[in-house]
């Protein structure tokens, strides 16, 4: 699914990881695009104005998977994203949670949203997000999740930066 397969999850790459994407330039114009491996092309990373969304980890696939031992791969996922949200919130403070409750519906509907919203939701990542922002790196925000598209699938970490703030959509 993602560029990501395969990896053991690490603490350290992973937040090293956000911050180089924290320093990298970001689109000033454009429609959102998806990017990929070009050998297997699986999913490397998604920008658009203002934002990039890279995968950080994914899980093993899930295919097969039931009862206990999926709640195990759940809850592994979890903890991963957990010992990243520690990590950052030593080192910027709280983070805050912007719930994709709201971008999934208007998705299921059709209604417009912005487009790092609608890019994440085409991506199928509606895990909610831990943001930090703005930060001291040119006032941009971060923000990580974890989640799955459906139940045999992986489960994928990823990062968001954005220059435009990331907060929580109204109903």
């Amino acid at each position: 699914m993602t560029g990501r397969a395969g990896e053991v999850f690490d603490t350290g790459r992973t937040v090293s990881d956000i911050e180089s994407l924290l320093a990298a330039d970001l689109p000033t114009g454009g429609v959102p695009v998806s990017e990929g491996d070009p050998v297997t092309g699986e999913w490397t990373g998604t920008r658009g104005e203002g934002f990039r969304i890279v995968p950080l980890w994914e899980s093993e696939a899930l295919t097969g998977v039931y009862g206990p031992e999926w709640n195990e791969a759940e809850d592994a996922a979890e903890a991963n994203l957990a010992l990243v949200v520690a990590e950052l919130d030593q080192r910027w403070g709280a983070h805050c949670k912007v719930s994709m409750r709201v971008p999934l519906f208007r998705d299921q509907a059709g209604e417009p949203m912005p487009a790092l919203f609608q890019s994440l939701c085409d991506l199928d990542c509606y895990g909610d997000l831990a943001v930090w922002g703005p930060t001291v790196a040119e006032g941009r925000w971060i923000a990580v999740s974890v989640n799955q598209c459906d139940g045999d699938a992986p489960m994928i970490m990823t990062a968001v930066v954005s220059q435009p703030p990331i907060i929580e959509l109204s109903d």
